[in-house]
């Protein structure tokens, strides 16, 4: 899978991926995910690649999305995939619009630009989570999230270095 070049966006580590998915569960029987700060879709690829059906990507960096259709390209993945250019909130509105609701929500925003706590709280307030789904987000060390933020409920929360996940799920 190839990088986003430059700078803009931070990568998710391979030991950090490996952990988010031996906690969120190995294998999925299918569902759909939403990489709402994709990077290089590296999440939501994996995901597809662990049973996940359909899975959308936003992120809003031009050279990010380039890579994101570069590596759903060279995976094959188009027919289960959605690419935008846009920003959280926007995109969220759109999917709000849609009335979609997702098994599983990555949320890995740029460290200096946490907003993690209201992204929650609008997954909450509109229902945004399936039933049994799950909300993986990755933080500093230095973010402490509410262990409740609505219904929602961080049911653990693992340290890597600098890297922090917390999960969420109803």
């Amino acid at each position: 899978m190839k990088a986003v070049p430059g700078n803009s966006t931070r990568p998710t580590t391979d030991k950090v991926k490996e952990a988010i998915f031996n906690i969120i569960g190995p294998y999925f029987d299918g569902g759909i995910c939403l990489d709402l700060f994709a990077g290089s879709g590296g999440l939501g690829i994996e995901a597809i690649s662990r049973g996940v059906e359909k899975a959308i990507f936003v992120d809003r960096d031009g050279k990010a999305i380039g890579t994101i259709r570069d590596n759903i390209k060279t995976c094959s993945l188009e027919d289960v995939t959605e690419v935008y250019r846009n920003d959280a909130a926007r995109a969220l509105k759109a999917i709000i619009k849609r009335e979609l609701a997702f098994d599983y929500i990555f949320l890995d925003p740029p460290y200096a630009k946490q907003q993690l706590k209201d992204i929650l709280e609008t997954v909450d307030s509109h229902s945004l989570l399936k039933e049994n789904g799950v909300i993986v987000c990755e933080h500093g060390t230095d973010v402490k999230l509410p262990a409740v933020v609505g219904r929602l409920q961080q049911v653990k929360s693992e340290t890597y270095g600098i890297i922090t996940i917390s999960i969420y799920t109803y």
